[in-house]
């Protein structure tokens, strides 16, 4: 699809996304996988470096152009910068408007449906909201506080997510010296389970009191967060599971 490969600037992403919200009201929402609009406008706001409010404020922007029983701004016309992103997209079916939401987090919808079973369907729905939470919603709601926590003051931060070295973010006050090491999980509600891969634990032993697990809770309603410093020695309690998977592949000579 041609608008998967489109750029959009942040503000275009979150315009397009209230007028999905609109738009397609709680089948939009059961198409992305989450429970409730306000569970919506703090995963994505968060996820895209924004406010939960944007969302909620974009989404009611165009609600007086739908049937639904939102009255939203319906006291003023619609801003001409949101009334050109309207006629353009305005046409979009449902399932190219969930897939374009979705490219915005390199979610590619053509891609995947290429090689998902049918029985599948419902539950990737529900995964990629999940995905988000436990994964860059989290992430980014770390970065945009961590600078406001004592446990972090004057740390300059360093991005690690895709470096694959068992934690999320590197935090030092002198270039070369020691480090702070931050993973981040999140959380849909105020409780729920986590787990360590075996290198983040492994990277807590090693690291201990420089080693952090920074837990965001409840995005479904109001997020906060819990910071456990060297994880695996305070009141946190890991139980060690192991699984055998079995893994295929296919050989040739050439």
């Amino acid at each position: 699809m041609a608008l998967i490969s489109q750029r959009f600037a942040t503000r275009e992403k979150l315009i397009l996304v209230g007028l999905y919200l609109s738009k397609y009201d709680r089948l939009g929402l059961q198409r992305l996988g989450f429970g409730s609009f306000t569970e919506a406008f703090n995963v994505i706001g968060y996820a895209m470096g924004s406010r939960p409010a944007s969302i909620k404020n974009y989404r009611d922007e165009f609600d007086p152009l739908f049937p639904n029983r939102r009255k939203g701004w319906h006291k003023r016309p619609l801003r001409r910068y949101c009334l050109k992103v309207f006629e353009e997209y305005k046409s979009l079916d449902l399932e190219s408007f969930a897939g374009l939401v979705k490219s915005f987090f390199g979610y590619d919808e053509n891609a995947w449906s290429e090689v998902q079973e049918k029985e599948d369907e419902e539950e990737s729905e529900s995964q990629f909201a999940k995905r988000l939470i436990t994964g860059l919603t989290a992430e980014q709601y770390f970065q945009s506080i961590h600078h406001n926590l004592s446990e972090f003051e004057g740390y300059s931060l360093e991005n690690t997510t895709r470096l694959g070295c068992g934690y999320d973010f590197r935090l030092r006050k002198n270039p070369g010296g020691d480090f702070l090491a931050v993973e981040v999980k999140g959380l849909k509600e105020r409780t729920g389970n986590l787990s360590l891969t075996p290198k983040e634990h492994q990277l807590a032993t090693a690291l201990r009191d420089r080693f952090f697990l920074f837990v965001v809770k409840n995005f479904q309603e109001s997020p906060f967060h819990e910071i456990f410093s060297n994880p695996l020695s305070g009141r946190l309690q890991f139980k060690k599971r192991e699984t055998l998977t079995v893994h295929i592949s296919w050989l040739t000579r050439v």
